[in-house]
């Protein structure tokens, strides 16, 4: 028995990540492994045996270095009342949310670009309920969604699906491990990334390569992601996802949002060359 064949594992965003960190990888290699999965039909780590980039301890390390992770019972998260498209779906909030789901998708673009960033000029407006409502719209289709928290400020996703793990995208991303994805209670095609632990440097963690590797994997892995963001207003943060998804949609509160906050936030969003997909204005 070859050596690749003794190593055989489940095609795992988590040691795909593990093996690029700890072995260094270039993305030129990456993209060749890649290639030879497609063709072979095999996981991340056997290509990457297989064409002689990583070492039978490197796939050792990688499992070790995620193997935290598999001591956490993955209990499914419960959507809050709140969200009442994944309760109620006759609601017209429900409706309304699905009417978005469909202008996104008819103006989705090919080529990977499935990520989208919500953003708001400010707090208060609804930016976190309708970026977690989108999510659930999409997985509702039957379709591979993530819906991640890179409010690393204020997070409110936890809260939405009653979250209680402490590891999320600020752990990920500081320590270089694989994200802990929760499963959801009756959405079986959506998982949640929260927010995790505060950190003292929210922008810097964002603006690490570490999160663009992690969009790479999300993009190729899921068919949407979802990404909830802090108030453009009081911090740089969501520029900085921004400029990585590429995609963003717009919220504001009708009454509330100050008509020189959302135009201030357009003029800093054109910095990062994002495509404004939609806009949305709240009424509560």
């Amino acid at each position: 028995m070859s050596a690749a064949a003794e190593y055989r594992f489940d095609a795992d965003d988590q040691i795909e990540h593990a093996l690029i960190r700890l072995s260094q990888l270039p993305q030129d290699v990456v993209d060749q492994i890649h290639e030879a999965q497609l063709e072979h039909q095999m996981s991340f780590a056997e290509a990457a045996l297989r064409l002689g980039h990583v070492s039978p301890s490197d796939i050792d390390s990688a499992h070790a270095g995620t193997r935290k992770l598999a001591v956490i019972e993955k209990r499914p998260l419960r959507p809050s009342p709140e969200l009442v498209i994944a309760h109620d779906p006759f609601n017209d909030r429900s409706e309304r949310v699905r009417v978005l789901r469909t202008e996104l998708m008819l103006r989705h673009e090919s080529g990977g670009r499935n990520a989208i960033a919500v953003m708001s000029p400010g707090s208060g407006e609804g930016r976190s309920r309708l970026a977690a409502e989108l999510a659930i719209a999409f997985s509702q289709l039957g379709q591979a969604t993530l819906l991640v928290d890179a409010d690393l400020r204020r997070p409110r996703q936890h809260q939405l699906f009653n979250a209680e793990s402490p590891l999320g995208l600020a752990q990920a991303i500081a320590d270089g491990e694989s994200p802990y994805l929760n499963p959801v209670e009756h959405l079986p095609h959506l998982s949640v990334l929260t927010a995790g632990a505060m950190s003292a440097n929210p922008v810097e963690l964002l603006s690490d390569g570490r999160l663009e590797l992690l969009v790479d994997q999300w993009r190729r892995r899921y068919e949407h992601v979802v990404i909830d963001t802090s108030p453009v207003s009081e911090y740089s943060d969501a520029l900085a996802v921004a400029t990585l998804v590429a995609r963003v949609l717009v919220v504001t509160r009708a009454r509330h949002t100050p008509y020189k906050s959302t135009r201030e936030m357009l003029r800093r969003l054109a910095a990062t060359q994002s495509q404004v997909v939609g806009a949305v204005v709240n009424h509560f």
